[in-house]
């Protein structure tokens, strides 16, 4: 493993913890803007990996991410729009939009299996972070049984796509 490679996987595992800590629980408009915006930048992590990769298994794992989180998107739109809640920005939705921000333009500047890598281990830590919010804060923060109902089916298949990304960085060479 090249020097560069683990200087840049090392700087995105640290970077992919979000800020989900806040002094105060944060509200279900809250909650919901999060869970979107977590939804919408593993999204266009995959659209990236799309582009960038050449790797069988690393384009099958972002085809896997974009339509899995596209689905759950959708529920919580249609969620939101059924209880009249209006998602609700934060400074939590706010870092993680420019941590993701961050991390695409380092990975850009990544080719071939470097890439591959360091795509992959992002989408790990990636999971692990959001997966740990929405145990550790979000599902018990949430006020809304239909909301909570679906942070926690999230969260069930949240937990597949970090196995999923395991599985992937083990065939990723």
């Amino acid at each position: 493993m090249s020097a560069k490679f683990s200087t840049i996987v090392a700087a995105l595992c640290l970077a992919a913890v979000p800020v989900f800590a806040q002094n105060q629980k944060p509200t279900d408009p809250q909650i919901a803007h999060i869970a979107y915006t977590a939804g919408v930048l593993d999204i266009a992590a995959a659209n990236q990996a799309l582009k960038m990769s050449s790797n069988k298994d690393v384009i099958a794992f972002a085809q896997q991410m974009i339509k899995d989180h596209e689905a759950v998107n959708k529920q919580a739109l249609a969620l939101v729009k059924k209880l009249n809640v209006t998602p609700e920005d934060n400074e939590t939705s706010k870092t993680l939009t420019s941590q993701a921000t961050a991390k695409r333009d380092a990975l850009a500047k990544l080719k071939g299996a470097e890439f591959d890598k360091a795509y992959i281990q992002n989408e790990i830590a990636y999971h692990k972070a959001v997966n740990s919010a929405l145990e550790t804060q979000l599902i018990p923060s949430a006020q809304n049984a239909e909301l909570k109902a679906l942070l926690e089916t999230g969260l069930k298949l949240f937990k597949g796509h970090e196995q999923h990304a395991e599985h992937t960085a083990s065939l990723v060479k």
